[in-house]
């Protein structure tokens, strides 16, 4: 298939979308697909990659890349819609000039650039899969950045709606995203659950020594929404976590970064800011917990990408989350670390507490977060489950397994089976235009 992704972020963004979506495309051509990515200029979590006037185009690890045109700014709330529009009339403008493909995979966020989506499609009538990482408005409005009565949220409500109407297959990345959409009444039957990737490499083995000084490592972007301010301020004040020597290392930045450091007062906590990634290995290897931390007084409308690579790195997870979340929900379900009720003042350091001191255990549940991950968080299984999704709406047959004599290369076989693809695809388009013909000529 050609496929085009547009994603408003993309490697080399460290954090957040960017990594998911470049291991979607890089893992999606390893399959033999054409994939051409439309993103923006390169700008998160921070705005170091210069700026461009016009857009580019290059190849980056097989892919086929170009980069729009972006007005920078995520100091405010208007200075943050101002560059999500900016990217939504950058699409547009390039609209005419972009290859043609059999079908489009568009990630939200960017929010206004559903509006180009619906737009596209209207126009060329290519298939489209609306894949949701954040579920807005509702983290805009839930963060305070839109006022649910504002006349900007109700057309919000109304572009988001439209989205998942126009939109051919709707994929989320978690089974409570799934009800959030149910609940909008998008059909059931339009909804696919693929949790997103690790994309730091899975651990060949789970670990076998927890020895040395605690560390329990924070990862990824730094807002509001995880309160870790609440967990430094519990961290430092348990004496407990004091006499083991424990330390929380934080790595990564974000809009709430700075309050945060703020809010430090023992050597006993670390902010290391951006990590390169190397280094970001090396605090894998060497943590005893992944922490990961939401507020359970907003509701959920993302889901955390750190977990899939703390399992990745058979990492125990500690949980400070809703109790009905999803992350507390995959915790239980994989064995792989503890929930925290976050809402309960103490719990969290007791818990770290009690599970140091049960250095078997760790190793139980380092062991479940490697079996869920081999298991679930490749790129392959993830390209795999993408690529079922896309035959299955698109009404091409599953390419039957069959063994392929060692003399043909990968790349005559990818070559093939795109072949294979693109015949169906016309064969299929000839029989609507027929059907189309034949209509036209009974009236």
């Amino acid at each position: 298939m050609r496929i085009q992704l547009w994603s408003y972020n993309y490697a080399p963004e460290p954090t957040g979308i960017g990594p998911v979506s470049a291991t979607w495309a890089k893992a999606m051509t390893a399959l033999g697909h054409e994939v051409t990515v439309v993103a923006a200029h390169a700008h998160y979590p921070e705005p170091i990659y210069g700026k461009r006037l016009r857009p580019t185009r290059s190849t980056v690890d097989g892919v086929d890349l170009i980069r729009l045109p972006l007005w920078i700014g995520r100091g405010s709330a208007k200075q943050r819609m101002r560059q999500d529009a900016s990217f939504a009339a950058s699409l547009m403008a390039a609209l005419p000039a972009l290859p043609s493909c059999d079908v489009r995979v568009v990630v939200t966020p960017c929010f206004p650039a559903l509006g180009t989506a619906i737009a596209a499609n209207k126009l060329d009538k290519t298939p489209w899969m609306l894949w949701v990482q954040d579920i807005l408005p509702d983290g805009a409005i839930d963060t305070g950045l839109l006022d649910p009565d504002s006349k900007a949220a109700k057309l919000s409500r109304k572009l988001e709606l439209a989205a998942y109407d126009s939109a051919d297959r709707v994929v989320v990345i978690s089974d409570n995203f799934q009800k959030n959409l149910e609940k909008k009444e998008v059909p059931t039957s339009k909804i696919s659950r693929i949790y997103n990737p690790a994309t730091v490499g899975i651990a060949n083995l789970p670990r076998t020594d927890f020895s040395g000084a605690p560390r329990i490592l924070v990862m990824g972007n730094i807002g509001y929404s995880q309160g870790l301010t609440k967990v430094v301020r519990e961290f430092e004040s348990s004496e407990k976590l004091r006499e083991l020597g424990a330390k929380l290392i934080i790595t990564g930045t974000g809009v709430a970064a700075e309050e945060l450091r703020a809010s430090i007062r023992t050597d006993r906590v670390e902010m290391l800011g951006m990590v390169s990634e190397q280094r970001l290995q090396q605090e894998l290897r060497t943590a005893t917990f992944g922490l990961v931390s939401q507020l359970d007084t907003l509701p959920e409308f993302n889901f955390p990408s750190k977990l899939m690579n703390y399992l990745a790195n058979a990492l125990p997870v500690i949980a400070s989350v809703g109790p009905e979340s999803e992350v507390a929900s995959v915790i239980r379900e994989t064995g792989a670390g503890w929930v925290v009720n976050n809402s309960v003042h103490g719990e969290l350091a007791d818990t770290i507490a009690q599970a140091l001191e049960l250095p078997g255990e760790l190793l139980v549940r380092s062991a479940a977060a490697h079996r869920f991950a081999t298991s679930n968080l490749t790129s392959k299984a993830f390209a795999s489950a993408f690529e079922e999704q896309l035959e299955d709406m698109l009404g091409i047959a599953p390419v039957p397994t069959r063994e392929v004599p060692e003399v043909v290369s990968d790349r005559h076989a990818r070559r093939q089976r795109r072949a294979t693809d693109r015949e169906k695809l016309a064969r299929s388009r000839d029989a609507v235009g027929a059907e189309h013909r034949r209509i036209a000529h009974r009236e």
